[in-house]
């Protein structure tokens, strides 16, 4: 629209230099005079005879006096003058109105194009996360079966580390402390006799702790 504002002004300013260069023309060339006396008087013609249906009056007996020829000439010079301009104007705003819808029309067409790349972009992601998602939680069952089973070893290997009283952790033997039991009565019955550690109660369990490092082996004979 900055367009027709700049138009418009542009008009307005070249109106009245037009008009008096066709007035000029119209002084010098018969045929273009004659041509601006006759539109005059056409012109005046036409709307005095509106002007005269408007108010309801009756004119088909009355004479209508022409315009004088310097008068005609003014008139029809500047009704030229005013059809260019109005012409140039209206070439301005059909132009306008042309252009804008172009691009409206191209920015419409852009915009959806994005918007389908976008869609095309926010699918493919979505895949990819679907299966990065499915990828991730095989991989925690097996990061927890692998737990599991390392727990179940670990449990296992301590286990029969504290039966022993060895374990070795990184190359580096470790005594682990035995557990010892005190003396037990000879006699007792077949119902009361151990058989393992395990059916022993906390009473009964005497743990004496060798706290050696190092621990020294036996002497040779």
């Amino acid at each position: 629209m900055a367009s027709v504002k700049l138009g418009t002004l542009v008009i307005r300013t070249l109106s009245k230099p037009i008009a008096t260069k066709i007035k000029e023309q119209a002084r010098q060339h018969p045929r273009f005079r004659g041509f601006c006396i006759d539109l005059a008087q056409f012109v005046y013609r036409t709307e005095l005879k509106l002007r005269t249906n408007i108010l309801g009056e009756q004119i088909k007996h009355i004479h209508i006096r022409p315009l004088s020829e310097t008068r005609a000439i003014d008139q029809g010079a500047n009704f030229i003058a005013e059809g260019f301009m109005f012409s140039v104007a209206a070439a301005l705003i059909i132009g306008e109105t042309f252009r804008s819808s172009w691009n409206q029309s191209k920015r419409r067409d852009t915009v959806d194009d994005q918007l389908e790349e976008l869609g095309t972009q926010v699918t493919e992601l979505k895949t990819r996360v679907d299966g990065l998602a499915g990828k991730w939680d095989e991989e925690l069952r097996e990061e927890r079966m692998r737990n599991d089973e390392l727990s179940r070893i670990l449990e296992r290997v301590v286990e029969v580390g504290l039966r022993g009283g060895w374990a070795e952790f990184q190359d580096t033997p470790i005594q682990l402390p035995r557990v010892q039991l005190g003396a037990r009565p000879l006699i007792m019955d077949a119902s009361e006799q151990i058989h393992s550690t395990s059916d022993l109660t906390p009473q009964e369990t005497q743990i004496d702790i060798d706290l050696q490092s190092d621990p020294k082996p036996p002497k040779s004979s």
